[in-house]
């Protein structure tokens, strides 16, 4: 760092600025304000969660309190109407801060509050997607992908264009968190920015289509249980120009969707057995980080957490204590594994493949199996 030019101590030329209060519109701005506000809290009795530095808990006797802080988006849930008052004047002596009430929209996110229930959606942040692509009043599809393209495509200009289709796309990935449903159509997107085709922008303008047609679409929370339950699936050698695979798992905690991934497997798999061993190896690695995040609310249950896969060799794979010099080049993935089963994080289970419901995660599905497999991830219309 150095004097602004013009500033010049010459009394003092090895000085610089000190920062006396930080701004927006500095680059160091966000981090500054996180660093104090998160000091503060930890001074008045907070503690950071283990696993995830947004989140801070507070407990005083029975009760407890849950921060979570997004640069200066903060969210405050626990168990005590009065103890959460008591904090937000605390905050209030310390920092300007505005006390919004019970949650209503959130980072984009809308959340509705009903009895015994929550429902999490994007609606206004879908509207302003489709009016960037002006097609705020397009038809509507039932399906965001297509098993089969056609042999003449028709060319959108406006989505052709580079810069029109990485925004566009870029805000769908987004969209993805509480609409699973279409991750795996944003994922193959996403993979075409730096050159998209008739191809791409085509699948795009499919997408927003379907996106216009469920666009109150998103994810209930509801009571029920409190277990871990994980399903993990591959899609072996999809990609037709690298033959790489793409994995797919989503984690419910009882009938809640709160963990999924679409992504292509970094190396290519020389069978399918491969490819469903890498996707469990990583839905596993999703597992403990999920474990863990939950025991910070109190949630522990001494059964491992059942995770799915349809592909018995895999299975077998994990179970076997005999490493087979064919599967060496995977010998991390299946340690891994093998330890976790051993140490009672988690029971791998065979499923069939129709029930299969990472599947909607790794390749395009005719309409009648991908409705089927979006309502069993829970995703479904708004009230």
């Amino acid at each position: 760092m150095r004097q602004p030019i013009g500033f010049e101590d010459s009394m003092h030329p090895t000085h610089i600025c000190k920062l006396r209060k930080a701004i927006y519109g500095l680059k160091q701005a966000p981090r500054q304000w996180h660093t104090t506000f998160t000091e503060h809290l930890l001074r008045i009795g907070f503690q950071h969660s283990k696993v995830d530095p947004s989140l801070l808990t507070f407990t005083q006797n029975s009760n407890r309190i849950f921060l979570l802080v997004y640069v200066d988006y903060i969210l405050i849930t626990g168990s005590s109407e009065q103890t959460i008052a008591e904090l937000i004047t605390k905050l209030n002596d310390q920092f300007h801060m505005k006390y919004l009430g019970q949650a209503k929209h959130f980072m984009g996110i809308t959340i509705s509050s009903e009895p015994a229930k929550y429902f999490l959606s994007q609606k206004s942040y879908a509207q302003s997607i489709l009016a960037q692509a002006n097609l705020i009043s397009c038809k509507s599809l039932a399906n965001p992908s297509c098993t089969k393209l056609q042999s003449q495509l028709t060319q959108d200009q406006e989505l052709t264009d580079p810069n029109i289709y990485r925004r566009i796309t870029g805000a769908l990935q987004y969209l993805t968190i509480t609409r699973p449903d279409i991750a795996y159509a944003v994922n193959i997107l996403s993979q075409n920015m730096h050159s998209p085709s008739t191809q791409h922008s085509y699948l795009l303008k499919r997408l927003l289509r379907y996106i216009q047609g469920t666009i109150s679409f998103g994810l209930p929370i509801i009571k029920s249980n409190l277990h871990l339950r994980s399903f993990s699936d591959a899609d072996w050698a999809g990609d037709p120009l690298t033959r790489k695979s793409t994995s797919g798992y989503c984690t419910f905690l009882g009938a809640n969707l709160v963990s999924w991934t679409v992504k292509k497997q970094k190396t290519v798999s020389r069978s399918s057995t491969e490819s469903e061993y890498r996707a469990l190896a990583a839905a596993t690695a999703d597992i403990l980080w999920l474990q863990r995040l939950i025991s910070d609310f109190g949630i522990t249950s001494a059964e491992p957490t059942q995770l799915f896969c349809d592909n018995t060799s895999a299975i077998a794979l994990a179970h076997n204590p005999v490493f087979h010099a064919r599967t060496k080049h995977i010998e991390i993935d299946h340690r891994f594994i093998r330890d976790n089963i051993q140490n009672n994080n988690i029971h791998l289970q065979p499923i069939s493949t129709i029930d299969q419901i990472a599947d909607i995660l790794t390749k395009p599905l005719s309409m009648a199996r991908f409705k089927m497999l979006r309502d069993k991830l829970m995703i479904t219309l708004g009230s």
